[in-house]
């Protein structure tokens, strides 16, 4: 097993490798989220008809850099958020069950979902203001634009007017959403990877490998896109408004019930889906090779004792 430190590292490369492959079918969702915001249904206007209608307008409209705004700040994100899922989960688990159990190899589905949405709602603390001007750059548009635009030539320059404008609060706008969305996401991600990685070894006899680690993470990524969906969409608008339009995320939830409908806060799905299936199968994938890396590096440079501060 990695050293904590080491795990972060680990996870935080995965999570980077995965969001390169996924991060354009990020940007169609986030759109399609929304649009027709606080809108009925028949008064809404479809700019973007689903996932690869969307691809397509904004590779026409906008070019692969439309499809890509934000890639910067979804590298910083995702080095800090699942850093700290991947990083943390094993440590809270096995201290959890150590300390109820006495043994931290005995496994609890509570306290694998607790750690799991523990270390997650972690993560999403300490990267919200990244996730921020980052769903604010994937919703720019300047031909399609969907829900309140805010013209950010990149980053760090939409940080720094964040910042002027309203302060560190402005910068924690929505962080409440962002934990209750990321601990949903969390709570479900590794223990039902490990859960499926644990049946696929007894009941069909997979050996550990690349074949196991796509099965158990494809598994896990439907279960995922399924919890998690309708805080994203209630995360995503309230990263994205200008004002106050939302006293909180159950403001958020009712209003665009009400004026939505229930399917309201399903919106963009399917390109949910069609990001968070990849990028869940590439992240623990790729978290599987890339801890071996690190245990090995760890293994031969590090001692004992400094292995156990770190």
């Amino acid at each position: 097993m990695s050293t904590t430190t080491g795990a972060f590292i680990a996870g935080g490369i995965a999570a980077c490798g995965a969001v390169t492959v996924t991060h354009s079918f990020e940007t169609v969702k986030i759109r399609l989220q929304l649009q027709g915001e606080l809108q009925a249904k028949k008064e809404a206007v479809k700019k973007y008809k689903g996932v690869f209608h969307g691809v397509k307008v904004i590779l026409q409209n906008e070019g692969p850099r439309g499809l890509f705004r934000g890639i910067g700040s979804a590298y910083i994100y995702q080095m800090v958020l699942n850093g700290c899922r991947l990083g943390f989960y094993e440590p809270l688990r096995s201290g959890l069950t150590t300390a109820i159990y006495k043994d931290p190899n005995a496994q609890s589905l509570g306290i694998n979902v607790f750690s799991g949405a523990a270390s997650g709602i972690i993560g999403a603390a300490f990267g919200s203001p990244f996730f921020l001007v980052k769903t604010r750059l994937q919703s720019f548009s300047p031909f399609l634009p969907v829900g309140t635009q805010h013209k950010y030539r990149n980053a760090f320059d939409g940080l720094r007017q964040i910042y002027r404008g309203e302060g560190v609060k402005g910068l924690y706008r929505g962080v409440g959403a962002a934990m209750i969305r990321t601990g949903f996401g969390s709570s479900v991600q590794l223990p039902t990877y490990f859960f499926a990685k644990r049946r696929l070894i007894k009941h069909l006899g997979m050996e550990d490998g690349p074949a196991l680690h796509l099965a158990s993470s494809t598994f896990s990524g439907f279960v995922v896109c399924c919890v998690m969906h309708p805080p994203d969409t209630i995360m995503s608008r309230m990263y994205n408004q200008t004002g106050n339009l939302y006293k909180g995320a159950f403001d958020c939830l009712y209003k665009t019930i009400t004026k939505e409908g229930f399917f309201g806060i399903y919106k963009g799905y399917f390109a949910h889906l069609a990001r968070v299936l990849p990028h869940t199968i590439l992240t623990l994938s790729l978290a599987e090779q890339t801890n071996k890396l690190i245990r090995k590096l760890e293994d031969r440079f590090l001692s004992d004792s400094l292995r156990a501060k770190i």
